[in-house]
């Protein structure tokens, strides 16, 4: 697939960039080059390749999910200014 010089400009557009017809004709082959890219990556053979997820083949190190702390709730709660039903009651700041 190749873009015309038209196509370019057309784009361009679109996007709301102005562009010189000179910038639209190296944009032109950029582009062009990006589809020719592609084109030759499409065109590699990757049947029985497995996708990764990962370049290396690495693991993070995860710790065990595991309670590491007791529960402070009622700790908490005996010191906050104001709680109801276990909750804490903070002022009305919109009406």
């Amino acid at each position: 697939m190749s873009l015309t010089l038209e196509q370019v400009k057309r784009i361009a557009h679109l996007a709301r960039i102005e562009i010189s017809d000179a910038e639209a004709l190296t944009t032109q082959g950029h582009l062009n080059g990006i589809f020719q890219l592609i084109e030759e990556m499409q065109a590699v053979d990757t049947s029985g390749v497995e996708p990764m997820a990962h370049a290396q083949d690495v693991s993070q190190r995860l710790r065990a999910d595991a309670v590491t702390e007791g529960d402070r709730r009622a700790a908490y709660q005996a010191v906050a200014p104001e709680t109801e039903a276990g909750l804490y009651l903070v002022p009305k700041v919109i009406e």
